[in-house]
């Protein structure tokens, strides 16, 4: 389980009279149970990718706790990481190596033994059904080759909870719906504690069990997604998504813009 409590964090920019702050998060709060996806849902510049970071300990929070599976991230962070699984937005795979060794190299660096994170790498090639990935080096390997093996290298340890930053960015349908397959037999099967970000509609209504809303670096809403239409009063998750997610001005602005467009 991981539980999110009013996090905030500013980054400064500029320099001499130009210099300021930017609230990149200010106020994210929620409760991620076991057994269970939860899609945290946002526009661009949120502060999904932030409050994530902040989460699996890269990024140290200004304000506010999080704590998974009872433990203080910011207290006891190297306890905390060996219950997370991440896999962020820069897959970061090593070129050079095939997919067995880039697995291998990361379950050595959480403290298992070879013929145990060789083991493992095998087992999780069966399980995302990359068997025929192990021996490549990832060096030329597609977005979506690339995905499954990031995907395992962050699952090698076993991990009860895991963190993914927008997975599905740049996948094309195929690898898409595997991501997709192997999420949900991750929490039916093994019971995980799942949280993705994302600002895809279509993905937090196929795969989520519940979704946190995120604007202005605040969550605005949690529910699933039958409960967030029904408070926005519409059947369409789209619209209630914006209707949830932006102010009124920032809708009317939205739609002069796409009026501009339509007569271009």
């Amino acid at each position: 389980m991981i539980e999110v409590q009013q996090l905030a964090k500013r980054f400064s920019h500029g320099r001499g009279r130009k210099a300021g702050t930017v609230r990149a998060v200010d106020g994210v709060s929620f409760t991620a149970p076991d057994a269970c996806i939860t899609g945290l849902l946002g526009p661009n510049g949120a502060g999904k990718t932030t409050t994530l970071r902040m989460v699996a300990a890269l990024v140290r929070p200004d304000a506010g706790r999080v704590v998974v599976d009872g433990i203080d991230v910011a207290a006891r962070p190297r306890e905390a990481l060996a219950r997370m699984g991440v896999l962020s937005d820069a897959r970061g795979l090593y070129p050079r190596l095939t997919a067995r060794e880039n697995i291998v190299y990361y379950g050595r660096l959480h403290g298992m033994r070879d013929e145990a994170a060789q083991a493992r790498a095998q087992t999780l090639a069966d399980m995302l059904e990359m068997r025929a990935l192990l021996d490549r080096r990832t060096e030329g390997f597609s977005q979506g080759e690339r995905m499954k093996t990031a995907l395992a290298r962050a699952l090698v340890h076993d991990p009860a909870n895991i963190i993914l930053d927008e997975p599905t960015n740049g996948l094309d349908v195929l690898a898409t719906r595997s991501l997709r397959e192997a999420l949900r037999r991750l929490r039916d099967d093994h019971g995980k504690c799942i949280v993705f970000s994302t600002h895809i509609m279509q993905e937090v209504e196929r795969l989520c069990d519940q979704v946190v809303v995120v604007s202005h670096g605040r969550t605005v809403a949690q529910g699933t997604v039958a409960e967030l239409c029904v408070r926005a009063g519409h059947d369409d998750f789209e619209e209630t998504f914006v209707r949830l997610a932006f102010t009124p001005q920032e809708q009317a602005e939205g739609g002069a813009v796409v009026a501009m467009g339509s007569k271009a």
